[in-house]
């Protein structure tokens, strides 16, 4: 009984702790892929274009063990879509969003928190997610298409763009508190990149895919969006 007794006190400060750094904080960044939808969209996409399967590269990519510049570059010399393939792409594969996350959006601007996707993946593809969300573009930070101007082929990505670097959350987080003023960001997110973003608190999510190594190392772990929304209404 004196155990259980002991853990009592830090069970409640472990709640404390996730209330202060919620309700305080000025922004919530989420990933996008495995987190605001159930889709990995590169994924997804090479199966659209029938091309050998990525998701092997994609997963070990979550999960720290090859750099995401190198694993970037790899995907999508696999798949190489086209304009074409892209457009018709969202057209006929739209987001399976995760549970309770429209909910959770609309709490968070309801209560004048700043929301912002920071993804891996790609703006053309995002786009429609973030237009379901309420969420401007202008708060999307992800990767860039490069396709040829005639014949609209697929000849690179923008490598100028936070997202595509090793590391490049972080650079996308440093670039928010400086263009905001922002002291407390919390990052969202189910992968390694997500975790490496060092954000002020990061909250794991596991409601697609649950990464060990990210549900050991997070401040929070959740499976099921609803957690964070109840800190705003308990």
């Amino acid at each position: 009984m004196l155990r259980i007794f002991g853990q009592i006190p830090f069970a409640h400060n472990r709640y404390n702790m996730r209330y202060k750094h919620v309700r305080s904080a000025d922004a919530f960044c989420f990933d996008v892929d495995s987190t605001i939808c159930k889709n990995e969209g590169l994924d997804d996409l090479a199966k659209w274009c029938n091309v050998n399967d990525i998701s092997d590269i994609t997963r070990r990519t979550m999960n720290g063990e090859i750099c995401f510049r190198k694993s970037l570059k790899s995907r999508l010399d696999i798949i190489k879509p086209s304009k074409f393939d892209v457009l018709s792409f969202n057209k006929h594969n739209p987001a399976i969003m995760s549970k309770n996350i429209h909910n959770l959006i609309r709490v968070l601007h309801h209560n004048n928190k700043d929301v912002f996707l920071v993804s891996g993946g790609f703006r053309s593809i995002i786009q429609p997610i973030a237009l379901s969300l309420s969420i401007p573009m202008t708060k999307v930070y992800a990767n860039t298409f490069i396709f040829d101007e005639l014949t609209k082929e697929y000849i690179g990505f923008d490598e100028n763009e936070y997202t595509s670097m090793s590391g490049g959350k972080a650079f996308v987080i440093k670039h928010i508190k400086e263009m905001y003023g922002y002291k407390n960001i919390i990052m969202i997110g189910d992968g390694v990149t997500d975790l490496e973003a060092s954000a002020d608190f990061f909250i794991g999510y596991g409601g697609v895919n649950i990464m060990e190594n990210v549900k050991d190392k997070a401040d929070w772990f959740i499976e099921d969006f609803e957690d964070i929304a109840n800190i705003f209404i308990n």
